[in-house]
């Protein structure tokens, strides 16, 4: 990593995550394999972005600790990309369990349970499926009735709502960071002294 660290993908240290590290990775890996409209591509980093943004318009009493693990839902994506749903499928559990390794690795590293409950899951689960709604529509050249298909239709969000414009690496960086300290500090504050 650019932090100096080397993380071990077949047993991930929580000493060897950096929140810089992610940021960074996340901000340079492109959802939809890059095909997607504008001069920049929609990274990870502003997809976590759109999916915590929609997952406090939907739960507007969610804890700073929901919204950090919900923001930090695709983090293992920083080592190991963004692979395409059809093809997770094909590549099988070698993959999630790699992806669950490294997620209890992240959450460990900043005091967050090491995996969401099924609750939680459930509830990042259908912002993120909003969030991709409207990527496949204003980004990746779907139709609304294709991605209707695929992704349902968004209730109680609209894309007025969301900022959706694909944004150079360094904004989306320093926009992911910036909303992890602001997360961090107020778990921060509500933690029982």
């Amino acid at each position: 990593m650019l932090s100096g660290r080397r993380l071990d993908l077949l047993d991930p240290s929580p000493l060897d995550v950096e929140i810089t590290d992610i940021a960074h990775g996340l901000a340079r890996v492109a959802r939809w394999n890059g095909q997607t409209r504008g001069d920049h591509a929609f990274s990870v980093a502003q997809h976590c972005l759109v999916v915590e943004e929609i997952f406090r318009l939907t739960h507007p009493s969610a804890s700073a600790t929901d919204c950090a693990m919900t923001l930090l839902h695709d983090a293992p994506e920083y080592v190991i990309g963004d692979m395409i749903s059809p093809f997770k499928a094909v590549v099988g559990g070698g993959y999630k369990a790699v992806e669950k390794r490294l997620e209890a690795a992240v959450h460990l590293r900043f005091g967050l349970p090491p995996h969401p409950s099924r609750e939680l899951k459930t509830r990042i689960k259908k912002a993120d499926t909003v969030a991709a709604y409207f990527e496949a529509t204003e980004l990746a050249g779907f139709s609304h009735e294709e991605a209707r298909k695929f992704f349902g239709l968004p209730r109680g969000i609209t894309r007025d709502m969301l900022p959706m414009a694909p944004m150079a690496a360094i904004e989306a960086q320093r926009l992911f960071l910036d909303r992890f300290h602001a997360l961090d500090r107020a778990r921060q504050e509500s933690a029982p002294t």
